[in-house]
This record gives structure tokens, C-alpha cells and sequence, in this order.
């Protein structure tokens, strides 16, 4: 019952959201129907990063310049910051299924454009389209599960947007491989995306509005009858009036007062939930995930792996582990609770970035060299930078590839590739003479030995990152804020998200180029160590509290630093203040 910690709540979260949605499968289709926005906003993550390989390929414009691609990837990001600001102030005037609503019809008209784009200028429109719908997507789906879950399963019901997330991320490498062979890759890659747009937009029109939102705009009778199909008989009336008196305080306080910044700022709650929520979703992106989702074959080719094909399959293998981490954070998020999640999962992401630190730094410093017997066996194709050289004996892999007049690629040994090979001229008919000799070719990464470590270091990551820092900020967002100010402050916390995710999406090629990948890695872990303390800090433990009662807490609450120690619950402070 909401309003009630009962002390095995914690303990069987997870068992009693399967027993509860068992016996109430309308909760689950709520979850799941809006859920679709996470598989969307999942896989349009994951599915650029491989259609981004055969991109270059048909567009020798995007292969030469770093920036149009950081603009193909990021471009959809910058939608999406329009889309989440749009989106607070649509779900707080139209509702939460009506966002729902626009976002697929955006996000479909956006994979029509994408699929059938002659050129990388209208690629890029089409990816603003997606982006629009991806960001409104980002900050409604779990807004409206929360608001359609019982407090006690809430958080798990939440994290199952966590896991559609990720499971389409899986998907899109999926996807991705299924069409590397077949006429068209890319179109088909970003094209396929508007199935499931369609389908949740069928789907929710089926399904009814937020009964909080409801509950608010005064209309009481529609939110009883959803609230009564959603919560057992003897826990109905309690929620009903809760939420009764929650909305009549605010109506109260804040009388016929429009929201501004303003406003938001001089309210205690809303502010001291502004700073964690806002803080969270901004750590959430600095702390370089995106930078693995949307460049995962790229940062796979960087540490030695030639194929575009095995690049796919390897990323296959983190998106795997992404997908199966939302899962341990379904059990865990009402078990172990939001803060301790998030300290575990930061203080994990920043061993993994420094091991990929040490990994590409080693990957970067041992590359084979350039072979005069070799490079002469090319003889009319022999990268012009390295004719000219003075002192070509130095040269070795990685200063081949960084040749830019024209570019080089670097042509491994036939027998090791670990061995001296050949800085030849980057294009088409060199990489098919070199594949010809059972070579790889080499444009981005050089050949090493401890590509496999990069792999373990990307595993370790992304094991650390999705439990955690992966969903709990969404959860904490979708909890803290009250009823009037939810949509509003969820829509800036999901804007400072894509803003961020903008800037690592837009920098991260041009930074691996100007101070290499090991020193951007290096970048990404002191931020997680700045995160870690953020959350000691700043982020207040919401686990199994009903949102009322969020509110009291932040209107009160002291810095709770020792974490691991479990809080008081709200009845046990009453019967010591008796």
C-alpha cells in the first residue's frame, strides 16, 4: 500500500513484481506499451554505430571528414535536446500519452527520410526527425510507467524502460549484421527503426492517460477507474487519497501561478531534486557511455580489428552485456536501493575507463612498423608521405595512418600480422589488392596484441555502467519531483541529458584525433570519480518511498554520507518522536 514502508518490501522487490503483474497483467501492458519508447531510443543508440562503417563507404565525403561524421551521430542527439525541452512542456499540457503519440509519428517519418537519403545532407535531416521523437520518448516512457506503477514495484517496473533500452541497442547489432551482405546496408539498418514506432503508436492508443496526470487536471473520475485497475482493492483508496491531498496542497501553495525558472528555483524540493536528477543525467553522459554505444565498431577497429564485420560481431558481445545488466538492475534497484546502485556502478566505470587508458595507450605505443620491402611490393601505390620522408625507417603503423596527403592505410604481413608491413595509398582499389594477398588493411586501428584487452576493459564497462549509472538516473528522475513540477523538471533533466550526450557524441573522433584515445578515456574516468562523489553528496536514497513522502524528504533531508547504513523509515521516526 502507498504511504506504507512495509520491511519486506526491499527483500522480494523483484518476486513481488513478477507475483504482482501476474495477477495484474494490465500493470505490465501499461510498463511495456510505453516501454516501446525505450526500445526506440535503444536503438537508434546502438544502430548508427554500425550503419556509420557502410556509410563511409557510399559517401567518400563522410569517410574523409571526422566532423560529418561526429554530425551524422550527433545531429539525432540535437533533435532529441529539442525534443525532451518540448516534451516537459507537452506532457504537462497535452499528457503523457499524447507525447507518446507525436514521438512515433516523428520518429517514423524520420526513418522513411534516413532510409531513402541520396546524400548525407538529407541523412542528417532525417536523423534530426529521429531525434525529435527519440528525446520526447526519453522523458515520457518512464514518466508515465512510474505514474502507472505501485509504489511498492515502481522502480522495477521503471528499469524494464532500462532494459527496452538496451535490448534495442542488442537489437540494432542484430540488425546490423543481418544486413551487412545485402544491397543497401545502411538504408535497411536505419530504416527498419520505424516498425516499432508504429507499433507503440497502435498500441498506445489503446492504452489511457497517466491517472495522475488526470488527477491533476481535475478529471477524478477517469483516474479512479484506472487507478482501481492498477491497484488491488484494499490499497486502492489509500492511493486515491493520497494523491487527493498531494494535488490540493499544491493547489494551495501555488494557487493559479504559472511555472517559470524561476519558481522552481525557490522551491526547496524542486530544486534540491533539480540538482541530483539534472546532476545525475549529466554524470550519466560524461562519463563516456554513448561514446561506446554510438563508436563501438569504431573504438573495436581502433584496438586492432581490421573487419567491419567482426567489428559489428565484437560490439555485438557489449551490447549483449548492456542488455543483461538492465536485467540485474530490475532485481536489484528495490533491493539494494538507488545510491548504493549508482556508488557501485561509478566507482566499477572508473577501473574500466582507466584499464581502456593503459590498453589503448600500450595499442598506440607498440604498433608494427613499416616495411620498405613490403611498401615496395605495392610499388605504384605507396603512400606519398612516406616516399617523401626523410627517415622512413621510423615509421611505423600508427604514423602511417596519420599521413593526410593523401590519406594511408597500412597493409599488415601476410604471415603476422604483428610484423612489418606496408604504408600504402587509402582507397578502394589499394584496400581489394591488399585483401587479394589474404592481408588486412588497416585504416583506423593498428594491428596489436592487446586488442583483446580493449575488449575486456569495453566488457568490464559496460558490466559496471548499465546496472547502475544505466538506469537509476531515470528512476531517480521519475521519482523526485512533485506532482505539479514532474513533467516540467523531467523535461530539463532529460534535455541536460542530450545536451551532454551532444557534446561527447560531437567531440569524441575529433579528441581520439587531437590527444589520442588512451588520453580520452583517461578524461572520462576522473569525471566518474567526480560523479561517484556528486551521488555521495547530492543524491538522496528513494528506495521503496511513495512519491509524498519524496517530497517531505527533500523538504528536510540532511546529507545522508553513510550510504551503506539503512535509513530510517518514515514510521520509525514517528514512533521515536512519540
Amino acid at each position: 500500500m502507498e504511504g506504507v514502508v512495509h520491511t519486506g518490501t526491499d527483500a522480494s522487490a523483484f518476486k513481488e513484481c513478477f507475483s504482482l503483474t501476474w495477477k495484474n497483467p494490465y500493470v505490465l501492458r501499461l510498463a511495456f506499451s510505453a516501454g516501446i519508447g525505450g526500445l526506440l531510443f535503444g536503438y537508434d543508440t546502438g544502430v548508427i554505430s554500425g550503419a556509420l562503417l557502410y556509410i563511409r563507404d557510399d559517401f567518400k565525403s563522410v569517410d574523409r571528414q571526422t566532423v560529418l561524421q561526429e554530425s551524422i551521430v550527433s545531429m539525432a542527439v540535437a533533435g532529441a535536446i529539442i525534443g525532451a525541452a518540448v516534451g516537459g512542456w507537452m506532457n504537462d499540457r497535452f499528457g503523457r500519452r499524447m507525447a507518446i503519440l507525436i514521438a512515433d509519428f516523428l520518429f517514423f517519418i524520420g526513418a522513411v527520410v534516413m532510409a531513402s537519403a541520396p546524400n548525407p545532407a538529407l541523412l542528417i535531416v532525417g536523423r534530426v526527425f529521429v531525434g525529435l521523437g527519440v528525446g520526447m520518448a526519453s522523458m515520457t516512457s518512464p514518466l508515465y510507467i512510474s505514474e502507472a506503477s505501485p509504489a511498492k514495484i515502481r522502480g522495477a517496473l521503471v528499469s524494464t524502460n532500462g532494459f527496452l533500452i538496451t535490448g534495442g541497442q542488442f537489437l540494432s547489432y542484430l540488425i546490423n549484421l543481418a544486413f551487412t551482405n545485402a544491397p543497401g546496408t545502411w538504408r535497411w539498418m536505419l530504416g527498419i527503426a520505424g516498425l516499432p514506432a508504429l507499433l507503440q503508436f497502435i498500441l498506445m492508443l489503446l492504452l489511457p492517460e497517466s491517472p495522475r496526470w488526470l488527477f491533476r487536471k481535475g478529471r477524478e473520475e477517469e483516474a479512479k477507474v484506472i487507478l482501481r485497475k492498477i491497484y488491488p482493492a484494499d490499497d486502492v483508496e489509500k492511493e486515491i487519497q493520497d494523491l487527493k491531498e498531494s494535488v490540493e496542497a499544491e493547489i494551495r501553495e501555488e494557487g493559479c501561478a504559472k511555472i517559470n525558472m524561476m519558481k522552481l528555483l525557490k522551491t526547496k524540493t524542486v530544486r534540491r531534486g533539480l540538482i541530483a536528477g539534472v546532476g545525475l543525467q549529466v554524470f550519466q553522459q560524461f562519463v563516456g557511455i554513448n561514446t561506446v554505444m554510438y563508436y563501438s565498431p569504431t573504438i573495436v577497429q581502433l584496438a586492432g580489428f581490421a573487419s567491419n564485420k567482426t567489428a559489428l560481431l565484437l560490439s555485438l558481445v557489449t551490447a549483449g552485456l548492456n542488455a543483461l545488466g538492465s536485467i540485474v538492475s530490475i532485481y536489484f534497484i528495490d533491493r539494494t536501493g538507488r545510491k548504493k546502485l549508482l556508488l557501485i556502478s561509478l566507482f566499477g566505470v572508473a577501473i574500466s575507463l582507466g584499464l581502456l587508458a593503459g590498453v589503448f595507450h600500450e595499442t598506440t605505443s607498440h604498433t608494427p612498423m613499416v616495411s620498405r620491402i613490403q611498401t615496395s611490393h605495392f610499388s605504384n601505390y605507396t603512400c606519398r608521405d612516406y616516399s617523401s620522408a626523410t627517415n622512413p625507417g621510423a615509421w611505423d603503423c600508427m604514423k602511417c595512418l596519420k599521413a593526410s596527403s593523401p590519406d594511408c592505410g597500412f597493409c599488415a604481413s601476410p604471415t603476422d600480422k604483428l610484423l612489418p608491413g606496408a604504408c600504402l595509398l587509402s582507397n578502394d582499389t589499394v584496400k581489394d589488392l591488399c585483401h587479394d594477398e589474404s592481408r588486412l588493411w588497416y585504416t583506423r586501428g593498428c594491428p596489436s596484441k592487446y586488442g583483446w584487452l580493449a575488449l575486456v576493459g569495453l566488457a568490464l564497462y559496460i558490466i559496471f555502467f548499465s546496472p547502475g549509472m544505466g538506469t537509476a538516473p531515470w528512476i531517480v528522475n521519475s521519482e523526485i519531483y512533485p506532482l505539479r513540477f514532474r513533467g516540467v523538471c523531467g523535461g530539463i533533466a532529460a534535455t541536460a541529458n542530450w545536451i551532454s550526450n551532444l557534446i561527447v557524441a560531437q567531440s569524441f573522433l575529433s579528441l581520439t584525433e587531437a590527444i589520442g584515445t588512451s588520453w580520452t578515456f583517461l578524461i572520462f574516468g576522473v569525471i566518474s570519480v567526480v560523479g561517484l562523489l556528486f551521488v555521495i553528496v547530492y543524491v538522496p536514497e528513494t528506495k521503496g518511498l511513495p512519491i509524498e513522502e519524496i517530497e517531505k524528504m527533500l523538504e528536510t533531508r540532511s546529507l545522508h554520507f553513510r550510504f551503506w547504513e539503512k535509513s530510517q523509515k518514515p514510521q520509525e521516526k514517528k514512533s521515536q518522536a512519540v
